[in-house]
């Protein structure tokens, strides 16, 4: 773990146990025990949005080129799309380890190493894409409560944080246009130099080549935000579930306005692994305008990481054994074979 990751993830535990400590750490427990097996329910349902990603994912493979026909299955992504998403809830790799661990996964599946990095680049970009829709659709019922007051500072402070997330992925979707990879690549041979860095040029221009020549299917693209902007929204389930089952129900519309917003200034604050203490803080921020109470909060924010945690853990196991898996066979096909 890097210095810095490791000053943002204390930055971000000492929030999130500051947060519960301030609430009380016994009516916390208290309202997430009283959802008990429901979280079951709650984790199990997400893999309804998981599987609509993965369908993001996969709808950009489905394509001609020079005769050849590339493809992968939805059960090829969606073991892709499971394995990072548990490593960027789990891990302190930010969201960068996540796509990385993603084209790793679909490579290993088949998938030119390019075809999956630039699938997995564009499918990450719309999806960043959905998630600012989404919270301006949460922003347009954010209009309907914050009529003045301290709600109406609650309105600017989650449109800064909407900003934020916009202004981040225009800038990753400029880099993408403007070769993303081969001039990263272009930075880092400069820092470390003292090696012949042409290979990996190529290969760099590659997949920047190969995600120029995916946006032009714009089709498909379109299709992929279609499918990741569903995914968001099928996801407002969670929260809608989580509620009920935590003893204070919710309409949808509120459901609604938790989950856009909530997850807005989530991906604002993406530099802190997991989140970290900054979704608990959002919750607590939205929780007057659906009138939930501050312990109720923070117990919806709980029982999302305990769906983490109940889909993150397997998630990794499966990445570890399939790493193994794979090393196994590369060091199989060194072997040379006797006369």
């Amino acid at each position: 773990m890097t210095r810095a990751a490791l000053i943002l993830l204390s930055i971000g535990t000492a929030l999130f146990v500051g947060l519960l400590a301030w609430q009380g750490f016994g009516s916390v427990a208290a309202a997430l025990a009283a959802a008990g097996w429901g979280l079951m329910l709650v984790a199990a349902f997400h893999l309804v949005p998981l599987v609509l990603d993965a369908g993001a994912i996969a709808l950009l493979f489905q394509r001609r080129r020079d005769g050849v026909h590339h493809a992968v299955t939805l059960r090829d992504a969606l073991f892709a799309r499971w394995i990072g998403e548990s490593v960027n809830s789990l891990l302190p790799a930010g969201q960068i380890g996540g796509p990385v661990v993603m084209v790793r996964q679909l490579s290993q599946r088949g998938m030119r190493m390019r075809d999956a990095a630039a699938a997995i680049t564009v499918s990450t970009t719309m999806q960043a894409l959905a998630q600012i829709v989404f919270a301006l659709f949460g922003l347009l019922l954010f209009g309907a409560y914050a009529a003045h007051g301290a709600l109406h500072d609650l309105r600017i402070a989650t449109l800064i944080a909407t900003g934020v997330l916009g202004a981040m992925i225009a800038g990753f979707y400029y880099a993408q246009r403007r070769g993303l990879f081969g001039r990263l690549l272009g930075v880092v041979s400069k820092v470390f130099g003292k090696r012949d860095w042409s290979s990996l040029m190529t290969r760099a221009e590659a997949v920047d080549a190969a995600v120029q020549a995916m946006y032009r299917e714009r089709g498909r693209v379109a299709a992929s935000f279609a499918l990741s902007l569903v995914g968001w929204i099928v996801g407002t389930v969670e929260v809608w579930l989580a509620l009920r089952f935590l003893g204070h129900p919710v309409g949808w519309v509120d459901a609604l306005l938790l989950e856009s917003l909530g997850q807005a200034i989530r991906g604002a604050a993406f530099m802190i692994p997991g989140s970290l203490g900054v979704q608990e803080g959002g919750y607590l921020l939205l929780a007057p305008l659906v009138g939930l109470p501050p312990d109720a909060a923070l117990a919806l924010s709980l029982a999302k990481r305990a769906r983490e945690i109940l889909l993150g853990l397997p998630g990794l196991l499966v990445l570890h054994f399939s790493e193994r898996s794979w090393q196994r066979r590369r060091a199989t096909a060194r072997v040379p074979v006797a006369d």
